[in-house]
């Protein structure tokens, strides 16, 4: 009876290979938004929620309030994905998932690290400057300073945003209308179109419409030619000096023997 009862077992605990946690904390989910965490208004959102183990279920909440749940498509499924349309402005703030246990069936797993949903279009749209517009040199220091436009109550944040990134790259709060953002030790990686908006740092987490969009454009430093040809010329100098100074010893082996063998009293030729 035993052995008929394991492939059943192997089905329900082996299936791609996946190890039963043991009595300790589950690990802690991450929340993530596609394609951005700062969307405008009218548009669509993805929240994925990942937990690294099978899972029965998955809850989204905003604020600490249940928004969802989702059951995973399969046996495991270590993701769930929530998703928003029609975004408006009391869909942004702060948002987590949790997850409860494929295994610890009663077990809730710990909130994730919280998730700043941004929904722009609701406040006027700042500027953004380069200290040094265009090309910069890899390894120096780029500073972006956005500025936004009229005043609003409460602090404030800013952002700013890349293209192609879902979270910002950096976030400040400022008491004034300025902040400058810095990025150090830029690299190619940095290359590429940047933006920045302003927003209410508490509820309804108002922002506004992000800025025109400014361009960085990271080369690699230029070979130092100059010194370069110096170098190779001296070596080239060099090289020709050796071999010119070889050559004369040579040759002056070569007169010496001639000489040497044409004043020998020995020499065949005036044998006879």
């Amino acid at each position: 009876m035993i052995p008929r009862l394991l492939p059943l077992l192997c089905i329900r605990l082996c299936v791609g290979q996946i190890s039963i946690p043991d009595n300790g904390p589950l690990p802690k989910p991450s929340l993530s938004a596609w394609p951005s965490s700062v969307l405008p208004s009218k548009s669509s959102v993805t929240m994925r929620c990942n937990s690294l183990t099978p899972s029965k279920y998955f809850i989204l909440k905003k604020e600490g309030v249940v928004l969802d749940s989702v059951k995973p498509y399969n046996f495991s499924e270590e993701m769930a994905d929530f998703h928003i349309t029609e975004l408006q402005q009391n869909d942004g703030g702060y948002y987590t998932c949790e997850y409860y246990s494929k295994w610890l069936h009663s077990t809730l797993a710990q909130s994730s690290d919280a998730l700043l949903l941004l929904v722009t279009g609701y406040l006027l749209k700042p500027s953004l400057q380069a200290h040094h517009r265009g090309t910069v040199t890899a390894g120096s220091k780029v500073t972006l300073q956005c500025q936004k436009a009229g005043s609003v109550l409460g602090p404030i944040q800013f952002a700013l945003l890349k293209v192609g990134r879902s979270l910002p790259v950096q976030t400040r709060s400022a008491t004034g209308m300025v902040v400058d953002f810095s990025i150090q030790n830029v690299t190619a990686r940095d290359s590429g179109k940047y933006s920045c908006v302003y927003y209410q740092a508490k509820a309804p987490y108002r922002a506004s419409t992000p800025s025109d969009l400014l361009e960085i454009s990271v080369i690699e430093p230029p070979e130092p030619h100059g010194t370069m040809t110096e170098g190779y010329t001296m070596g080239n100098l060099i090289r020709i000096g050796v071999a010119a100074i070889l050559v004369l010893i040579m040759g002056g082996f070569l007169v010496e023997a001639w000489h040497s063998q044409r004043l020998s009293p020995n020499r065949p030729w005036l044998s006879n």
